[in-house]
């Protein structure tokens, strides 16, 4: 038996997300496909972290058990040949059984796009402001984020999470090619959380929702408050740290 560990990228743009889900194209789906291809055993994948439709990722782990007697340079070269063209295969390696993909993670980055440029080969891409923001305005009000917090109403109601206290460990915001790019680190984060944090600072920087707006939500995490769910095309998982 092996333990195999699987680093990739993919573009979210034609996936229901990346956790399978029957009748739907996902990318555990079509990783999951390929494998039944080169394995002769049914395989089922654990991911570092779920992304939802139309989100994209850099950097995507996953990790399997196995009996095969195939190499792991051998597993690379038929997993990056049968994966389809928007998901690409960057490392196959053996791990140690201790190994798990989602719960060996200790941090997870995440990168958020804005543009104020109309374009067809980057709206897939980019989540489109009218207006780029002010980096060092934009940037006090997700410093409201920062540090360890209860993010119950920066996730979907439908959301099953035992613990909703995560902590941020920093979040940074540049110009970088003419757009916005916003990083965000932390220990993990609940569905949506980040289009959720963006969306609500977003509104704040818009004059939409009042200053306290953010605070409010985060010391009282058991009120009914209203959510901005940010556009999924801007937003990248782009690093795990184990």
């Amino acid at each position: 038996m092996k333990n195999i560990f699987v680093r990739y990228c993919y573009d979210g743009s034609g996936f229901f997300g990346s956790q399978k889900q029957p009748g739907l194209r996902t990318v555990q789906g079509e990783l999951e496909k390929a494998l039944r291809i080169i394995l002769p055993e049914k395989t089922r994948i654990i991911t570092a972290g779920r992304t939802d439709r139309g989100v994209h990722a850099l950097e995507q782990v996953s990790n399997f058990d196995c009996r095969t007697p195939i190499p792991t340079e051998r597993l690379f070269l038929a997993l990056r040949n049968l994966a389809p063209p928007d998901i690409g295969i960057l490392e196959v390696k053996e791990v140690d059984f201790s190994f798990n993909a989602r719960f060996s993670a200790k941090e997870r980055e995440y990168k958020y796009v804005l543009s104020d440029r109309v374009s067809p080969f980057t709206a897939r891409y980019t989540s489109r402001v009218e207006v780029k923001p002010d980096i060092i305005r934009l940037g006090e009000i997700l410093d409201v984020f920062t540090g360890e917090h209860n993010f119950r109403n920066f996730m979907l109601v439908d959301t099953v999470e035992k613990n909703p206290v995560k902590k941020i460990f920093f979040i940074r915001i540049e110009e970088r090619d003419g757009n916005v790019e916003i990083k965000i680190r932390g220990n993990s984060f609940g569905k949506s959380q980040i289009r959720l944090m963006i969306g609500a600072a977003m509104d704040v920087y818009a004059k939409k929702r009042n200053r306290n707006y953010i605070r409010d939500m985060l010391t009282d995490p058991m009120g009914n408050y209203e959510k901005k769910l940010a556009p999924p095309n801007g937003l990248y998982l782009s690093r795990i740290i184990y």
